[in-house]
């Protein structure tokens, strides 16, 4: 689903944080990608969501091109990116009502591209039925996340980009939501890129982890985790054996 190619990407006046750097994402897998503070994890996720450009080398989704930011890739932010004068309900509407300015060509939306309303299906499905009417300051950290992931979901993403959305969460109510985004993954079939700076976090959502080092990057160190969101795994020796590489691993590539 997403190759990238001898990708090389700089900020202005600044050294590549990837340099001649190439990835290969199947449909329908489930990534992490880990690293220190500055090594270009966000970057790469906004270069995947086609909100920055490679200096050189390419981006293909579907064997696309990526110039623009794609109407079917969906990307949650830290923050979340909710409205805050919006209601709930507004909220996970926004995405319905930006997409009838913003079509297939970037430009125009035929009728039939236009997604189905399903904004109250999203509001049940998640629990929110009853903040529908809330205001973000008004409702739980948990319920924000929820309502940023229903509103990307309303859109009837294939391609699903998160960027440490659990990071502000108490340790309970974050792992109800990483289970709950992974069995949304499954069950809609979408290819699912996180960002996270916890070990654990990439081990309990990746069924493969990307391992960034110091800039520049060049090679991905790629670990193949099958047994991501499994019932038990969090609990297994397998687990802590992985987490115990990758924590080795890191202070290596930072080292």
């Amino acid at each position: 689903m997403i190759d990238l190619h001898s990708l090389t990407f700089a900020y202005p006046y600044n050294s590549p944080l990837f340099e001649n750097f190439s990835l290969s994402i199947s449909r329908g897998e489930t990534w992490s990608i880990l690293g220190p503070s500055g090594c270009g994890k966000t970057s790469l996720l906004y270069l995947l969501a086609g909100l920055r450009k490679p200096t050189s080398g390419e981006i293909k989704i579907d064997g696309e091109l990526l110039t623009r930011p794609r109407p079917h890739s969906g990307l949650i932010l830290q923050d979340y990116g909710l409205l805050p004068w919006s209601t709930v309900y507004e909220n996970v509407e926004l995405g319905l009502r930006v997409r009838k300015f913003y079509g297939a060509d970037g430009k125009h939306t035929p009728e039939n591209y236009l997604p189905k309303n399903n904004v109250n299906l999203w509001l049940e499905r998640l629990g929110l039925g009853e903040v529908a009417e809330k205001f973000p300051a008004q409702i739980s950290g948990g319920q924000r996340q929820r309502t940023a992931i229903a509103r990307t979901l309303a859109l009837e993403p294939d391609l699903l980009l998160m960027d440490e959305p659990f990071s502000s969460l108490d340790a309970i109510t974050r792992e109800d939501l990483q289970n709950l985004t992974l069995s949304l993954c499954a069950e809609q079939n979408l290819t699912l890129v996180i960002v996270t700076h916890a070990i654990e976090e990439a081990i309990a959502l990746g069924e493969k982890i990307l391992l960034l080092g110091d800039a520049p990057n060049k090679t991905a160190k790629v670990f193949e985790n099958p047994n991501a969101g499994k019932s038990e795994y969090r609990t297994s020796q397998e687990y802590r054996e992985l987490c115990n590489s990758l924590w080795k691993e890191m202070q290596h590539e930072t080292a």
